[in-house]
């Protein structure tokens, strides 16, 4: 047991039953920051200035959110700076998904364990998206993974993830539920961030892209690229509803990509917990359900515990999938 919670068995009863409301009052914000793991462009970039903004409309937070931009590591040179230097800092959140749980699951982050940080709460889940430049002779994922199964060297693909990163591990699901079984010959091209991925797309530097779809959103709205398969159960609603699901094309993938935040490991309960109610606020606002709609995002509605129970589950879940593929031991 953490010191912190024998800390919060030993108060006094009357604090000991506080409601999250009444320690969350007790927690005023200053300077709010969140930092996005990733160069601008990518999902943990939009997660920061996306909520931060609906944040700020919504007056729950004073004045406008800072957002850091902070690559490495996908994901672990934040998540150390977090631990090492910025531990106690109430006023500091993080963009996280599932690609934090997979670099987690993956013994990544060097040293680094879910259990040193909180986990605040969840803003949706993005459906991941296979895609080629608008030029590209590919319009179906079949014939993407056809050519890939003639020529495995012929095709690389980018993603805003690390080698053995959920954007890797969308490729490689998919491409097993069609067929492919050498999944270690797949070319896969790792980027900082979903922007420079796709941007390596448009320069011909690879022939397919694996990202999420709001991270790829500007790129389907100029028409540059050309979306082959949306990872979801179903169509999407709103403007990903014209994009076949993998199902459609008789390739049974799912890939969800979880969008949330963590915070520092020293963080006070009572900010801890404004967080929580606040991220929570802004999840069930009309405003953030039209920013939902607009960039392809689907329902994920987790805090404090639960959200916490959830990741736990996703790291174990990749953790297994990666010693199947061979990622890890």
């Amino acid at each position: 047991m953490s010191l912190r919670r024998l800390l919060v068995l030993a108060l006094p009863l009357a604090f000991a039953t506080a409601t999250l409301s009444d320690r969350a009052s007790a927690f005023e914000p200053s300077s709010t920051e969140c930092i996005a793991p990733a160069n601008p462009g990518g999902g943990w970039d939009f997660t920061c200035r996306q909520v931060g903004k609906t944040m700020q409309d919504l007056g729950f937070i004073p004045g406008t959110m800072k957002v850091t931009n902070l690559a490495g590591g996908s994901g672990g040179v934040a998540f150390a700076e977090v631990v090492n230097k910025r531990n106690d800092d109430n006023n500091l959140i993080v963009a996280a998904s599932s690609a934090t749980s997979s670099r987690l699951a993956q013994g990544a982050y060097p040293g680094g364990d879910m259990g040193q940080v909180r986990w605040l709460a969840s803003v949706g889940a993005d459906y991941g998206i296979i895609a080629v430049a608008k030029d590209s002779k590919f319009n179906t994922l079949p014939e993407l993974f056809d050519a890939i199964k003639a020529d495995p060297s012929s095709i690389a693909v980018s993603g805003g993830s690390a080698v053995g990163g959920w954007d890797h591990l969308k490729v490689l699901i998919a491409a097993k539920r069609a067929g492919i079984d050498k999944l270690r010959q797949i070319k896969y091209v790792a980027f900082e961030g979903g922007g420079e991925a796709v941007t390596q797309l448009l320069a011909g530097s690879v022939q397919a892209f694996s990202g999420d779809a709001s991270e790829a959103k500007g790129f389907v709205d100029s028409g540059d690229i050309k979306v082959l398969a949306v990872l979801a159960p179903e169509r999407l609603p709103g403007d990903f509803s014209k994009f076949p699901t993998a199902k459609e094309q008789g390739i049974d993938a799912v890939g969800a990509n979880w969008r949330g935040f963590y915070a520092p490991g020293g963080m006070s309960d009572e900010a801890y917990d404004w967080w929580v109610e606040t991220i929570g606020k802004t999840y069930k606002s009309d405003e953030w359900k039209k920013t939902m709609a607009s960039n392809g995002l689907a329902p994920l509605d987790l805090q404090g515990e639960d959200f916490e129970k959830f990741v736990a589950e996703s790291v174990a879940e990749i953790k297994e999938l990666s010693q199947e593929i061979g990622i890890i031991k």
